[in-house]
């Protein structure tokens, strides 16, 4: 397949197993706490589990998928997403679980340092934000997709048929990866040297803790808002359902994010954007409109997607991609990894998952003053290259 919206296409569905597999534990969190007598604390450290690989992994697979190739590398990555679903499907030990989470982990930060070089190489200089918004819609799909879905097979057929879902899709995947095909000339474009000059660097690493900022605000929603509603005196079923409305209409905003990005302002859009969803998150927790807060953050939650993930791609050269987006999402990891976790302890202490959903508003908060330090950085880059 040589057709690079075809391609988008494919790399489209093969992270939304990413996405999948991640909501996997927030979507069936009550389930898992009668089963196994853990508390919001311990959920918390198993949905951040997911991403500590990638705060190890994430550079060093940047170097692998460049040694090993962009099909060897997914497919490895997709094979060790599935034997950590099959883990976790199988034990009733809950350090098992750990490890298996640790297991699918790691290859879901192989996978998603690769499929976003692979992304950027059909598309840098052509409709960039465009394509990395509908790429990275593939994660709000993905996890909308689980939060309607995997409550109802985890009330059926217990939290084993759960994992074993996302190990049957994660293997689906693997078929899918087959037809990828490189754009053309990859190989010789990719043959130069690696290294990031200092302020590509210092860029990639701003726009990293930018996507990760955004993000870890972004997962309080789907991570502790079903845990919010059922406060509330929700149902499950019901919790899961009210919050995928932010995710479906995520599949609506971020690419529209995009494609405004490549023919407006996406530095205005961003900002604006973040503002916004960082005072929509304070407002769900004081407030009974949820429907309507919900709504509001699928509107306009969405936006700042396809202009962030597409800021290191302003500074990588294509001999730097590989490294470059390995280090873009080892930031991405660390918040990731850490978010989850110190939002749990934070939700223990206090007694309710509120408090969850406050850090995620802060955390939104710190973006726009980071994308204004990326901004400063590629500008003065910029006047150097010039002189």
């Amino acid at each position: 397949m040589r057709n690079r919206w075809g391609i988008l296409a494919i790399l489209f569905v093969v992270r939304l197993t990413i996405a999948f597999q991640f909501q996997s534990v927030a979507a069936v969190a009550p389930l898992l706490q009668q089963s196994f007598g853990v508390g919001l604390a311990d959920i918390g450290i198993l949905i951040g589990l997911y991403f500590t690989p990638g705060v190890v992994l994430a550079l060093p697979g940047g170097a692998i998928g460049r040694t090993l190739g962009d099909k060897p590398t997914t497919i490895a990555a997709l094979l060790l997403m599935t034997a950590g679903s099959l883990v976790m499907a199988t034990t009733d030990v809950w350090g098992w679980q750990m490890a298996g989470r640790l297991v699918s982990g790691a290859g879901g930060v192989l996978l998603t340092v690769q499929l976003t070089k692979m992304g950027t190489d059909w598309f840098a200089g052509k409709e960039i934000a465009t394509a990395m918004a509908i790429f990275v819609n593939s994660w709000p799909a993905g996890v909308a997709i689980s939060l309607l879905v995997l409550p109802a097979i985890g009330t059926t057929y217990g939290a084993g048929a759960v994992f074993l879902s996302t190990g049957a899709l994660t293997a689906i995947g693997i078929l899918l990866i087959l037809f990828y095909q490189p754009p053309p000339g990859a190989t010789a474009s990719t043959a130069g040297s690696g290294r990031l000059d200092r302020l590509a660097l210092l860029a990639v690493i701003v726009a990293g803790l930018i996507w990760g900022l955004y993000n870890v605000g972004f997962a309080m929603i789907f991570s502790f808002g079903p845990s919010l509603l059922a406060e509330r005196g929700w149902s499950i079923a019901a919790a899961g359902s009210a919050i995928s409305v932010v995710m479906w209409l995520s599949v609506i905003s971020v690419p529209a994010g995009g494609y405004l990005a490549d023919r407006g302002k996406p530095f205005v859009l961003t900002i604006a954007a973040s503002l916004v969803v960082a005072a929509l998150l304070a407002w769900l927790t004081r407030s009974d409109a949820v429907i309507i807060i919900l709504v509001l953050i699928g509107l306009v939650g969405g936006f700042p997607a396809g202009p962030i993930v597409s800021l290191a791609a302003r500074v990588l050269a294509p001999e730097t991609r590989a490294i470059g987006m390995g280090l873009f999402y080892t930031l991405f990891y660390a918040a990731m990894m850490l978010g989850p976790a110190v939002a749990g302890r934070l939700a223990k202490s206090a007694g309710t998952a509120a408090v969850a959903l406050d850090l995620g508003a802060l955390t939104v908060l710190a973006c726009p003053p980071l994308m204004w330090l990326f901004e400063r950085i590629v500008s003065v880059r910029h006047r150097r290259a010039q002189s």
